[in-house]
């Protein structure tokens, strides 16, 4: 088994620097060791590595799902070529594997193994924030690879959480939202102009729920930044996707 981290996820902190320390204090345990980062090329998982970095682990290898086409990626819809060049700001090596919804968890337990045993790895770092589910999810995979699952990010205010990202220099884009966003808003920049037009909407500003979901263009620790453009705007029976292209 891996190094046991103490979170507690039943813990109700009502003083946010406590919390933050408390996820800090753990995430110090870990200093040094390797850790995957499952990375959708969106806010939230850029921003859990970057944490997770600064707190010393050692980064070595991103992974990403696609979809059974191998063109772009499962959840987010990005282009392959546009994750590679976000791997490549980030001067690490990215793996990919293709994969319908329903062999989904299958194949990802299978490359987190293959992954930990070529890369020596002890950890994978995840960006949800305060959904139960998905926790588990991340925690039941990670475990069946022997990995610790780290949640940098975990059960930080939505709201504030995405302001905090903006403030370290996360820059990113909207490049998917359902309907009531409405196609517009793809190409958006998450900035505290669009947390105040998503909140005037009900719009949850962190996305959590699925209302958006981003594309990094930029962050500290990016070698460069990634150019891209959107070349079209297409629309499915309930979601929003923009065709995107590096520049």
């Amino acid at each position: 088994m891996g190094i046991p981290i103490k979170f507690d996820v039943n813990l109700c902190f009502t003083n946010r620097e406590l919390y933050i320390h408390v996820i800090f204090t753990s995430l110090n345990q870990m200093k040094d060791i390797p850790f995957l980062c499952s990375w959708s090329g969106g806010k939230d998982s850029c921003y859990a590595f970057h944490i997770a970095v600064q707190q010393g682990l050692n980064p070595t290898v991103l992974l990403n799902v696609l979809n059974e086409y191998g063109d772009r990626s499962r959840s987010h819809g990005i282009p392959k070529e546009i994750l590679e060049a976000q791997a490549e700001a980030l001067e690490l090596p990215i793996h990919f594997f293709e994969s319908t919804w329903s062999d989904y968890e299958r194949l990802y337990i299978e490359n987190l193994i293959s992954l930990t045993r070529a890369y020596g790895l002890k950890a994978s770092v995840f960006g949800d924030i305060d959904i139960t589910s998905h926790r588990a999810w991340e925690e039941k995979v990670s475990n069946a690879a022997n990995l610790n699952a780290v949640l940098p990010i975990w059960k930080q205010p939505r709201k504030q959480v995405v302001l905090d990202m903006i403030a370290y220099g996360v820059e990113s884009i909207i490049v998917s939202c359902n309907h009531t966003l409405g196609s517009d808003y793809l190409g958006r920049t998450v900035d505290k102009t669009l947390i105040t037009d998503l909140e005037a909407l009900g719009v949850d500003p962190c996305g959590e729920n699925g209302e958006y979901h981003t594309l990094v263009t930029n962050a500290p620790l990016f070698k460069k930044s990634v150019k891209v453009m959107i070349t079209s705007k297409e629309e499915s029976s309930n979601y929003n996707f923009a065709g995107l292209k590096l520049v």
